[in-house]
């Protein structure tokens, strides 16, 4: 039986790069966003390479809607192997003057709805002894350099989040283990080409990424793989 790959916030860079590392084995691909166009081009693409993939627009930012997202990815793909979470929110940039209720959907998009994508695949996930994956970020470092970095680029709600993720994604590590689940996260330590981050200088290969969630997939030990830019 066809094992699913689910990959919440899809885009052009990280994510898509996975999609393509996983499809060339064997995983069918369901590729969230709320960008329809883009995840309907993204599906055309994957399927020139024979990957089966297909579109699944939402609001990764509303976890009720996520976890029947994942009940209808089921009921079309089959049964979920592997969580990818590459979504995250930038709204927030300034804690002195943006609303809680702002701040609130961040951690919903990073934190709270990849909770609830957990809760609603962990029947598939236990059967086959699958993994969860998220992309981190070294915002979530708690470091004054990358403080002052998050701060002069007006990035605060994203900082607070990508640090809430980490440790989310440590906690599972060890709470999923007994059921057989593997969770893990690559932090990216750099901008990563072809995103709106990379400036055209240097920058992280999404294909170098996408092989370290590989590795780390496979290999089942320790929680975290770094990526950095050379």
């Amino acid at each position: 039986m066809t094992k699913t790959l689910v990959i919440a916030g899809h885009g052009p860079g990280i994510s898509h790069a996975v999609a393509k590392r996983f499809g060339r084995e064997g995983y069918a691909l369901a590729l969230v966003a709320r960008n329809a166009d883009r995840l309907t081009a993204a599906v055309e693409e994957l399927a020139r390479d024979n990957v089966v993939a297909k579109a699944f627009p939402g609001d990764v930012g509303d976890p009720a809607a996520v976890q029947q997202l994942v009940s209808d990815i089921r009921n079309t793909l089959g049964p979920i192997a592997i969580l990818h979470w590459n979504a995250y929110s930038a709204d927030v940039g300034d804690l002195l003057s943006d609303s809680p209720q702002e701040l609130r959907r961040v951690f919903d998009v990073g934190v709270v709805s990849c909770v609830a994508a957990v809760q609603a695949a962990l029947p598939d996930l236990k059967a086959n002894q699958g993994a969860v994956l998220v992309t981190g970020g070294g915002y979530a470092s708690f470091d004054e350099t990358i403080d002052t970095m998050i701060v002069d680029s007006n990035a605060m709600g994203l900082g607070l989040m990508k640090a809430a993720q980490r440790k989310l994604v440590g906690i599972l590590n060890r709470r999923l283990a007994s059921e057989g689940i593997f969770a893990g996260q690559v932090l990216v330590l750099g901008t990563v080409k072809g995103t709106p981050f990379h400036s055209g200088e240097g920058g992280i290969e999404p294909d170098a990424v996408a092989e370290q969630f590989w590795s780390l997939f496979t290999a089942r030990r320790g929680a975290t793989a770094v990526c950095r830019d050379a």
